[in-house]
């Protein structure tokens, strides 16, 4: 007798992962491979999902984070276990930090061997590392709790205040089969993972009569208003409150930077003279002097708009919080000021003016100059001037000088094209995010980079080469940390702690990898170059010898630098 049954068809975890994650719309991972999930990545690819495979963990996470602020859907970035996971929490702690919605997938060893400490390969307790730096952290254990697991993990990445995830995948967990149907059935799709929160009405009225009261009132943006992609309801609340703005870094290019309103070139004056601040996605941390001291001047009273009612009162008094979504928020006050406001006087907008035209004079007449060697302004301005003719450009920023100066010399004329170190003000972000962008938006990046900065995520070059991303990274070169000029005091073989490596060569290393490369002395030749390498399409590194002296410590943070009563006599 036959017996003509047929066993069911199984799936298993690896493919449950990946059945998961292009469930709900997530078609590429940025990680680095090996025990125990390289066959992961290679069942994503075969799949039809993109995996950009990186040299480092932590430029995996921030390529990650980035795409995930540039979309708003959680980036994935996918490690081993124990170092690779350390490497890539590094990331993730940012990106929780800073509010970009990412998930980190490590690998990891069986609980019962980590709780017993029994030695296992790169064993640690990943879980519980990662809950400090984490909005969330989960560990799935069973295959048919993949589905639900990846849905809540998504879920808690870009809820209410975004941040990072972490997703624990035991190795067993992977090679766990099951029925293909049940397996299916498991998967979730994530509806509505980011409801609209929609403000009291009397928030927004105490809001309201708070700036129809103000006589110097100021609207404030941080990147928290470009994440919201609520463009157009906060141009309209600027342009018909006819209130000055200022940008952070990371919200320039949400309206121009060119625009009658920016109040950037004013910057000190209008934060000292403002009576009525309202900050749109930006909290009172240290880029603002956590709302106290002379940066501050005279009392002010705060509206703030945050999905997060704990953020209110942090560092001062909100005397008008708005809690709700950013594009909610900014529509109802829109409304409000829709039905009747009288706009600023001109008494506080020529003011303004008046130091804005100043202050634009005194730097175009610096940006002018033509030193040689270059400096920082005569380098930036030829940037700039071929920046401008190509506003679609993502431009990636890090370093200490490199970063200050560039934040006021080149403009942005669209949103969530700037991406920079952020709130934690970290360095090493450059590739990570240069990789990112162009991954998610398929667009030219440009990399402003200080030559310090860019040694903490340099051997990405050969990542943006595999991939022959249009990436071109200009290396702003010094011979050191903030300038190359430092001795050692004690005459010794070893050099000053800044210095680098003199007269390097850092073209050199992308012409290694297949790249173009490029060494440039003065602006004429970074003219040149950066039209070249923009229209190659091509990767391509701008090595741009400045002045070794160009630079001051720490750029505008000298005041962060505390020195030893020794270096002070």
């Amino acid at each position: 007798m036959t017996n003509d049954t047929q066993s069911p068809a199984l799936t298993d975890g690896f493919h449950l992962v990946i059945d998961a994650l292009k469930h709900n719309d997530i078609d590429t991972i940025f990680g680095l491979v090996g025990i125990p999930i390289t066959d992961l990545a290679r069942l994503a690819q075969a799949e039809g999902m993109r995996f950009i495979g990186f040299r480092h963990e932590q430029h995996a996470g921030n390529a990650a984070a980035i795409a995930g602020y540039m979309t708003q859907k959680p980036g994935i970035c996918l490690t081993v276990s124990a170092p690779g996971f350390l490497n890539g929490l590094t990331a993730l702690a940012n990106a929780t930090t800073n509010c970009f919605p990412m998930i980190l997938i490590s690998g990891s060893s069986e609980r019962e061997i980590v709780d017993l400490q029994q030695g296992d390969y790169e064993e640690m307790d990943q879980l519980n590392a990662a809950k400090p730096y984490a909005k969330a952290s989960y560990r799935i254990n069973k295959a048919e709790d993949i589905g639900i697991g990846i849905a809540r993990a998504i879920r808690a990445a870009v809820s209410g205040r975004p941040g990072g995830v972490y997703l624990d995948l035991p190795a067993q967990l992977l090679g766990q089969s099951l029925d293909a149907e049940h397996g299916r059935k498991s998967l979730v799709r994530v509806v509505d993972p980011v409801p609209r929160q929609i403000p009291a009405p009397d928030s927004v009225q105490r809001a309201l009569d708070l700036l129809k009261g103000a006589k110097r009132p100021l609207i404030l943006l941080g990147k928290g208003a470009a994440y919201a992609q609520a463009d157009a309801a906060i141009r309209a609340l600027v342009e018909k409150s006819g209130i000055p703005y200022l940008p952070m870094s990371m919200a320039k290019g949400l309206l121009p930077d060119t625009h009658p309103q920016s109040a950037s070139a004013a910057r000190s004056y209008v934060l000292a003279e403002a009576d009525v601040v309202l900050l749109i996605g930006a909290r009172l941390n240290w880029l603002l002097s956590h709302g106290k001291g002379k940066t501050w001047g005279a009392p002010k009273q705060f509206i703030q708009i945050d999905i997060s009612p704990t953020e209110i009162d942090s560092n001062v008094a909100i005397a008008a919080p708005v809690i709700g979504d950013i594009g909610s928020c900014v529509a109802a006050l829109l409304t409000g000021i829709e039905a009747g406001f009288t706009k600023p006087s001109a008494d506080w907008t020529g003011a303004i003016n008046e130091r804005k035209e100043k202050n634009l004079s005194k730097m175009a007449a610096t940006l002018a100059l033509n030193p040689s060697p270059m400096n920082f302004h005569s380098a930036l301005r030829a940037i700039r001037d071929v920046l401008k003719t190509r506003p679609d450009i993502n431009v990636v920023n890090e370093g200490a000088n490199t970063l200050d100066y560039a934040r006021s010399i080149i403009d942005m004329y669209e949103p969530r094209k700037r991406f920079d170190s952020g709130t934690w003000g970290i360095m090493g972000i450059g590739m990570g995010y240069a990789i990112g962008a162009a991954v998610t938006s398929g667009l030219p990046v440009v990399a402003i980079e200080g030559d310090s900065a860019f040694g903490f995520s340099g051997m990405e070059l050969e990542t943006i080469c595999r991939y022959n991303l249009p990436v071109t990274t200009i290396v702003f070169n010094n011979n050191g940390v903030y300038r190359g000029t430092d001795v050692n005091p004690t005459g010794g073989k070893d050099v000053a702690p800044t210095v680098f490596v003199k007269n390097a060569r850092y073209d050199k290393m992308i012409e290694a990898f297949g790249g173009i490369g490029y060494h440039v002395t003065t602006p004429e030749e970074m003219t040149k170059a950066l039209l070249e390498a923009i229209a190659a399409g091509k990767p391509a590194l701008i090595n741009a010898v400045i002045d070794e002296t160009a630079g001051t410590e720490s750029g505008r943070l000298t005041n962060l630098n505390p020195q030893s009563a020794a270096s002070k006599k």
